[in-house]
């Protein structure tokens, strides 16, 4: 997958996470897990990132002793989750036009990677 749009869909996938409710790291990486495997540290950068950007707050709170940073959608971050899924139809119609070719020969019955020659 391309580089530039995995990144591009793990970030929406954090907001996602934390949609309805604030959560830590490694509670976000579980809750991800049935979805998208993220490691931690792919995920700490995109928190970073996605703060710097005001699509989600920080905050710090002891849990066990020790200190637990959650993080917190901002409006911002609803917004930004809402358009990602109006631009996904547009993704989805791209899709279906790329495939289209795919699916009309298998209709007909022709192999996938064929190429049906007219004489």
């Amino acid at each position: 997958m391309d580089v530039q749009l995995k990144r591009g869909l793990l970030d929406i996938c954090v907001l996602a996470a934390i949609r309805t409710e604030d959560s830590y790291g490694y509670q976000i990486i579980r809750d991800m897990k049935p979805y998208v495997e993220i490691s931690e540290s792919t995920l700490y950068p995109i928190l970073r990132r996605l703060e710097s950007s005001q699509l989600l707050d920080v905050r710090s709170a002891e849990h066990n002793g020790r200190l637990r940073k959650y993080y917190h959608i901002t409006p911002q971050g609803t917004r930004r989750l809402d358009e990602f899924q109006e631009e996904w139809k547009e993704i989805l119609s791209i899709y279906e036009f790329i495939v289209k070719e795919d699916k009309r020969d298998e209709e007909a019955g022709i192999p996938k990677g064929t190429v049906e020659q007219t004489v």
